[in-house]
């Protein structure tokens, strides 16, 4: 079945967070049929395009200047003009720019429609063996400001929590969690989907002493059981997944 593309609609497009082919049929027809396409990075964009033979126009729109391009956005939508917002990976909105957009469309009427595919944050979630049922999603945490606060105010918190981290500071997160929340039973996932997937469980002390031992790479998220948690954990594992498709 063919997508019909509206005119003057916002498309919220989830693209791949590592492996090509996790892209969804539906957001290839939708990125091909659009009039115009909002990218964080339009040439990681432009790659994506590419390997599936996609030519449409790019513009950048990232979180240094959503704010300035909104309004030329909006402008395009009462023009009639179909748009598409993507992201480098994943899912637009979490924790990667689109909510202003969004917002201004909104107030504007025009129809915003959720394109859904891959997401770092639930599948992370679903292979870390802690309960899945009630959790919480905090992100990136902050850099310096407010930081201590946070996290302890999440050390209080009774759900699973979920938290995005880059390689050069993924060392120093996890030895602030341990600080503020002792130990806890904890899975850290890195490069989701590609060729050098890797999920290590266990005891948050553990995790630490192994990402010490060596350099760190690739994206990570680190999902750590709450506070009041009693359920029966995973034993400790490290587990490396070979992607068989494309990174």
């Amino acid at each position: 079945m063919s997508e019909i593309i509206r005119p003057g609609a916002l498309y919220i497009v989830s693209t791949p967070i590592g492996n090509l082919d996790d892209i969804s049929h539906r957001a290839l027809a939708i990125l091909q049929g659009v009039d115009l396409i909002a990218a964080e990075d339009t040439r990681k964009s432009k790659f994506l395009l590419d390997h599936f033979s996609i030519k449409k126009p790019l513009l950048s729109y990232y979180g240094y200047n959503e704010r300035r391009r909104s309004p030329e956005l909006i402008r395009k939508l009462k023009e009639g003009k179909s748009i598409a917002i993507v992201t480098d990976a994943g899912t637009p909105g979490i924790s990667d720019p689109a909510a202003v957009i969004i917002r201004e469309a909104i107030r504007e009427g025009f129809p915003i429609i959720p394109i859904p595919g891959a997401s770092a944050l639930l599948a992370a979630l679903t292979v870390s063996g802690l309960p899945t049922d009630r959790f919480v999603f905090e992100g990136f945490l902050p850099v310096k400001k407010g930081r201590r606060t946070r996290l302890e105010k999440l050390s209080q918190e009774e759900r699973t929590i979920v938290i995005y981290e880059s390689p050069h500071r993924v060392a120093r997160t996890l030895e602030d969690l341990f600080v503020v929340f002792g130990e806890r039973q904890t899975a850290l996932v890195r490069e989701l989907t590609k060729k050098f997937e890797e999920i290590d469980r266990g005891p948050l002390s553990q995790i630490l002493e192994n990402v010490r031992r060596r350099a760190a790479r690739g994206e990570y998220v680190i999902v750590i059981g709450g506070k009041t948690d009693r359920q029966q954990q995973p034993e400790a594992d490290t587990e490396n997944t070979a992607g068989s498709g494309r990174q």
